[in-house]
């Protein structure tokens, strides 16, 4: 379908008026016209060819929607399902928009990148003051210059086209930086005086930071095959660890799944020093 007739299928599922002013000949017509521009219009061959998962999404729901507005029709509530085409239709637009082409999703990647930049920036400037604030070692203070290294080596990779290398070495160091200041809090009088309204709310907390060293330890693991050997003995120990308090939680015991995780952390804390990468713990 032509990009000219896909626009007019927009004006047609858009804007037509409200159901109170439409007869049921003009209604029909404009569930088709929904059903083509969600089904075989330029934007859903776009959405398909995108492989975008997000825009994938938006069109199933318009699918949904769409079924929706056709039963509500077909019961005889007109407004109900002028309502939903509208819904039906915004969905599609949404998602052809999360489809864009290479051009414009090479700008969103930019401001992507430059969003994760800035709030790396912000992390370390955070790790640095909490380095100077606790007096931490040569180590602490490596790890900064290491994160500092990945910026610089993510703006040129940015600089040069290599978009995906640069994201990812990006997303390296803000998942270092944080895990680093989380472990150089550890024991602080800020994290211990966080107060919990429950013990589930503790669990959900440890449940986070657990999550972020294993993302951090997955980085790693791609980046360091050499160290995998090494590495792996407390990943193992950590993930049993993990299973253990999951089971603990389940069975409502979130006060010793809390203590749990925490051994389980206290693993990929090893895991992480072991792939070359020291941090507090």
């Amino acid at each position: 379908m032509k990009p000219l007739l896909t626009l007019a299928l927009l004006a047609l599922a858009l804007a037509l008026p409200p159901a109170h002013a439409q007869d049921r000949a003009q209604l029909e017509r404009r569930l088709q016209s929904v059903a083509t521009l969600i089904e075989t219009s330029s934007a859903a061959r776009q959405i398909e060819s995108s492989g975008d998962a997000a825009a994938r999404a938006k069109r199933d729901t318009a699918r949904l929607v769409h079924r929706e507005a056709v039963a509500a029709f077909n019961a005889g509530d007109l407004a109900a399902s002028t309502r939903l085409l509208d819904q039906a239709a915004r969905e599609i637009m949404q998602g052809a928009r999360l489809a864009r082409p290479d051009q414009v999703n090479g700008e969103k990647k930019k401001q992507d990148f430059d969003a994760r930049l800035e709030s790396v920036r912000a992390l370390l400037a955070a790790q640095q003051r909490i380095v100077k604030e606790k007096g931490a070692g040569r180590e602490a203070q490596d790890v900064a210059r290491s994160i500092e290294g990945q910026l610089d080596e993510a703006q040129k990779l940015a600089a040069g086209g290599r978009d995906d290398e640069a994201r990812a070495l990006l997303d390296r160091a803000y998942l270092t930086a944080r895990v680093s200041i989380e472990s150089l809090r550890r024991g602080d009088t800020l994290v211990r005086s966080l107060n919990f309204a429950n013990k589930r709310e503790e669990y959900d907390y440890e449940i986070d930071r657990n999550d972020t060293h294993r993302m951090l330890i997955k980085v790693l693991l791609s980046d360091r095959k050499e160290s995998a050997a090494l590495m792996q003995p407390f990943i193992d120990k950590s993930a049993l660890l993990r299973s253990d308090a999951e089971a603990r939680a389940k069975g409502g015991d979130h006060d010793g799944a809390v203590k749990v995780l925490e051994d389980s952390t206290r693993e990929l804390v090893r895991a992480i020093r072991a792939g070359g990468l020291y941090i507090p713990g």
